[in-house]
């Protein structure tokens, strides 16, 4: 069953970089006590994610920021050195938290895989975005093909 609005963010393990290089977060760590702008993408690196998602939210940040968002995260089927080393390549440091669920932990318990295993990229997250306050979800947007619904600027419409 696909998360919804009103859910709370499943406790979950995930993957993020530190200062002594990968570790291990948990999901409540990331949302407890914050108002989260949390955007999801099936790979690291790849096409969309890399041009359309992942660059709108850097260039929305301070808009999000200023509209009461405390953080915002961006999560893909990755590992943390992966996702560290895609958001230097953007240069999201100090705008966009870089989370790996390369286990699917945060994916398959929100409902949100997608098997891409016909092009040879396994099981995936489905590209999605939400607004997060204090763990339960307050907007949820989901692509069904394409990319626009998931955007930084349609986040901000619903702020």
């Amino acid at each position: 069953m696909t998360i919804s609005v009103g859910d709370k963010i499943p406790r979950v393990d995930l993957g993020i970089m530190t200062a002594d290089g990968p570790g291990v977060t948990s999901s409540d760590d990331i949302f407890k006590g914050r108002k989260v702008a949390l955007f999801g993408v099936p790979g690291a690196f790849t096409r969309t994610c890399s041009s359309r998602h992942l660059p709108g939210f850097i260039n929305k940040a301070g808009a999000l920021k200023a509209k009461g968002i405390d953080a915002i995260v961006c999560l893909a089927v990755n590992d943390p050195l992966v996702m560290h080393a895609w958001g230097e390549s953007q240069n999201a440091g100090g705008k966009i938290e870089m989370v790996g669920d390369g286990a699917l932990n945060f994916t398959r318990a929100a409902g949100l895989e997608y098997d891409l295993s016909a092009k040879c990229y396994g099981l995936r997250c489905r590209r999605f975005s939400m607004i997060v306050e204090d763990g339960v979800v307050k907007v949820l947007h989901l692509e069904d093909g394409g990319f626009g619904e998931t955007s930084a600027e349609r986040l901000l419409e619903d702020l």
